[in-house]
């Protein structure tokens, strides 16, 4: 019997290739393409709304280089900075990928406000929008999420500091707020628990729960329909509807080719840098989160003491409640943004507030002089680190090195257990061996004199400063004990 002839659609004047034709009758393909395609758009495209394909673009792009850069990584305290050290150092474009992938999530919260003030000044969550405009709260959420999970995952200075501060933020909940930290963390402290944990959060949950929700966003979207420009009515669109495509296709088109441009030229010509491993013992490192945490930072440090749990934990909750719960006390039909004064003058001195609180802490680190000595010295270290070449820790499978033998001088030894007690073994290795952090201390004893090592101990050089080397808290007879252990090291 002869195959029956594919019909087109009537309003198709184009007929489709062989292979178009076997695919469409297979899948609906065709018809997909004519349902995403050829949504209509109250009043017409516009560039306000490409920020919605913006985002759409860059969640695809962290997933693509999140997906590389896990070739190479190892989520243990012990080699995750060695394995992130060797893709910006030794891997081909590693460095440049890295960037893209940091940069990236950047731009997430860049476009993501963008997004946000786009709906609000233009009412786009009145109407039946309100599941659209509450799934859209849940992925700021889970972006947030996303970077703050995986600011940690590099394991250097400022990563493992940054994220203390903000595990230690959780322990503030009521009732439950050590026991959540005790989840995040897997311990009381940080460390490769906290670090498997927090990659397969990165890498497993969020991104699985983003990508649900991702796809319930977009459902709900074309359920209810593009609202259009702010003086549309919400409800019943009288504006004439222009297609999506082909204009607003190609303006989304466009949008992300100035976003591909934007990373590659950022990331190519001031790439991401990486500091020295992550020593927990340095108490005089001073952390800063990312620049859009920096506000909520600097606002914990207003209302720190008693007033944390307030300001920490129920003044956030209570906002992010009110934000998400516009669309239901603000129903009416009204969209323009000089008709809706609370919303739009809410919005704008939440944003206010927010960028003050950013500056403010800026201005704080720059006005106090020690402060900005020291993160001028951590950022000094960094460039430092990402100059010196990759040095592969051959010896981080092996165990770790025994501590030296106790000697027969009683001094040495006590001596030995000041070095293996205090964060001196940390960066010089267990027998002052010597690490990429810091120098070995063997043959000191040929340089230095012992009344020269007890004064370095105490008054420590520039040099040792920008090294990274804390402070030494010792009397007179421990330094003396340090000092012998230190020039018996041959």
């Amino acid at each position: 019997m002869p195959e029956t002839r594919y019909a087109l659609p009537k309003d198709n004047p184009r007929p489709l290739s062989g292979f178009m034709t076997w695919l469409d009758r297979r899948t609906g393909v065709y018809s997909l393409l004519r349902e995403a395609l050829d949504e209509p758009i109250p009043g017409g495209a516009r560039w306000a709304y490409i920020f919605g394909s913006g985002l759409l673009y860059l969640f695809v792009s962290q997933v693509v280089t999140g997906i590389f850069l896990a070739l190479y990584y190892v989520p243990s305290s012990d080699h995750a900075h060695t394995t992130v050290s060797y893709i910006s150092k030794v891997v081909s474009s590693g460095l440049f990928l890295r960037s893209i992938h940091a940069y990236g999530a950047t731009a997430i919260v860049i476009v993501l406000f963008l997004h946000m003030s786009q709906t609000i000044l233009y009412g786009s969550y009145k109407g039946p929008r309100e599941l659209l405009w509450l799934s859209g709260c849940f992925l700021l959420f889970l972006m947030l999420g996303m970077a703050f999970t995986g600011y940690l995952l590099p394991w250097d200075q400022k990563a493992y500091f940054a994220s203390a501060v903000g595990t230690n933020i959780i322990s503030e909940v009521p009732l439950i707020g050590s026991s959540l930290q005790r989840l995040l963390r897997g311990s009381s402290q940080m460390g490769t628990l906290t670090l498997s944990r927090f990659y397969v959060l990165h890498v497993f949950m969020l991104p699985g729960l983003l990508i649900a929700f991702t796809a319930t966003h977009i459902f709900l979207f074309r359920k209810a329909g593009p609202a259009g420009p702010s003086n549309e009515d919400p409800f019943h669109p009288k504006l004439p509807a222009q297609k999506f495509y082909p204009r607003q296709l190609v303006m989304d088109m466009v949008a992300s080719l100035l976003i591909v441009l934007a990373l590659a030229l950022v990331a190519y010509f001031v790439p991401i840098r990486l500091g020295p491993q992550a020593v927990p013992s340095d108490t005089s490192y001073i952390p800063r989160p990312e620049w859009y945490y920096l506000p909520m930072f600097q606002w914990l440090k207003v209302v720190g003491g008693r007033w944390s749990l307030l300001g920490g934990i129920v003044l956030p909750g209570l906002l992010a409640m009110l934000f998400a719960a516009i669309p239901f006390f603000d129903r009416g039909r009204e969209r323009r943004p000089w008709r809706r004064p609370l919303v739009v003058a809410g919005f704008t001195l939440f944003v206010a507030c927010y960028a003050g609180l950013g500056a403010l802490s800026y201005h704080d680190d720059a006005s106090d002089s020690n402060v900005a000595a020291q993160l001028a010295r951590q950022r000094n270290a960094e460039i430092r680190y990402m100059r010196q070449p990759f040095k592969p820790e051959a010896a981080s499978s092996a165990p770790p090195a025994a501590p030296a033998p106790p000697s027969g001088d009683p001094l040495i030894a006590k001596g030995a257990t000041i070095f293996a007690a205090g964060p001196c073994g940390d960066c010089h290795g267990t027998r002052g061996e010597g690490t990429d952090k810091a120098p070995a201390l063997i043959g000191i004893s040929q340089k230095y004199s012992a009344d020269r090592l007890a004064f370095l101990l105490h008054h420590r050089t520039p040099e040792m400063i920008d090294g990274g080397m804390p402070s030494v808290d010792l009397d007179q007879a421990e330094t003396a004990a340090l000092v012998a252990y230190l020039r018996s090291l041959k």
